[in-house]
């Protein structure tokens, strides 16, 4: 039997075989081949994945952090005696509130005065200040006080009364007006002021109390109103008096109407006929009103003088008797008994004695 390389290859053919296992190993290496690849891009991203929808990138490695342990206690420190434990315990802590005890509510922080509240102090008025109101309708204000007397630069008192609720800026302007200009007004007159008038002040309302109106200064506690100033030798000066002088109440008008943004009285409406009304209400450029007409005095009429006597009247003294009276009225009566005496001298020559002559008596109707 003889063995030759052609009758193998035609016998046992393996062609097949060995290109089925050749490509079986070509496959194998490139396989290996792309995984060592993806391995080793896992590391570095590609350089055009915006995105990030390439291969995901390693995960970091998570080093656990570092708590610091707190220092030992040092030797000389004093220790800790098992004697306070207990107390400790039957006693609540300051700072965590005990389970019987609610927890007490922290304090408000303290208001800042401000720049007003500082400046208005006791040598110039007696006026503490009140905590802010807070009503309907954007009613009350913030920095109010209780504007009780005005004191004056000799250190005498001006009492407001009543006391006048007012916003801190209101009262100020209050107290430099009867400070600065009343007191050399009242000094022109011989005497000091005493009392200050106040009609209204803080009141939640309207203008002029009409309902549904604009809500007026009174109700922001920036307004007050004035009717009189009273002087210590009892005498009074009515702002809107016209028994007063027209000088005087012209003094006061150039003075309120300098201080003041709003005055208001006689002749602005029907509202302010009895009394002055000032306020600090801020406008558009610095707008301000001034609407008070100062009248003249009321005319000075003499009363009227009973007419003259006539000169043919008799004198006081017999006209006050009543027997006089008698007379005058009833001379026309007394003529005919005086005409007729012929019965008496009849009687005369008679002889008879003639009855007294009675006169005639007024008949009375």
């Amino acid at each position: 039997m003889s063995f030759s390389l052609p009758d193998f290859r035609r016998k046992w053919s393996c062609r097949g075989y060995m290109s089925a296992g050749a490509a079986m190993v070509t496959a194998a290496l490139g396989l290996s081949l792309v995984l060592a690849e993806r391995a080793e891009a896992r590391k570095y991203a590609a350089p055009l994945d915006i995105f990030g929808l390439g291969t995901p990138r390693p995960r970091t490695k998570v080093h656990s952090a570092r708590i610091p342990l707190p220092k030992p206690r040092p030797e000389e420190a004093p220790q800790a005696t098992d004697e306070a434990a207990p107390e400790a315990e039957g006693k609540p802590s300051a700072d965590k509130p005990s389970a019987t005890k609610p927890a007490e509510a922290a304090p408000p922080p303290e208001k800042q005065l401000s720049a007003c509240r500082l400046a208005l102090t006791e040598e110039i008025a007696v006026a503490p200040s009140i905590p802010d109101i807070r009503g309907p309708g954007a009613c009350g204000g913030e920095d109010l006080v209780r504007l009780e007397a005005i004191v004056l630069p000799d250190k005498r008192k001006v009492a407001v009364k009543p006391a006048a609720i007012l916003r801190c800026t209101m009262a100020s302007a209050i107290a430099d007006w009867v400070r600065k200009d009343m007191v050399p007004l009242a000094a022109s007159l011989g005497s000091t002021i005493s009392d200050l008038d106040n009609f209204d002040s803080f009141e939640c309302r309207g203008r002029n109390r009409v309902a549904g109106a604009m809500l007026s200064e009174h109700g922001k506690a920036n307004a007050l109103d004035v009717r009189a100033i009273k002087l210590a030798n009892g005498r009074s000066i009515g702002l809107t008096d016209r028994g007063m002088p027209r000088d005087v109440r012209e003094r006061v008008l150039h003075s309120v109407c300098a201080r003041f943004s709003t005055v208001l009285g006689p002749g602005s409406d029907w509202y302010h006929e009895d009394h002055i009304h000032l306020d600090l209400a801020q406008r558009r450029n610095d707008y301000r009103i001034c609407q008070w007409n100062v009248w003249d005095p009321l005319p000075q009429v003499a009363p009227l003088l009973p007419a003259g006597r006539p000169e043919e009247a008799p004198p006081r003294e017999v006209a006050a008797r009543p027997e006089a009276k008698d007379g005058a009225k009833d001379g026309a009566d007394d003529e005919p008994a005086q005409k007729s005496p012929a019965p008496a001298d009849k009687s005369a020559a008679d002889g008879t004695k003639a009855e007294p002559h009675k006169p005639a008596t007024k008949k009375r109707r």
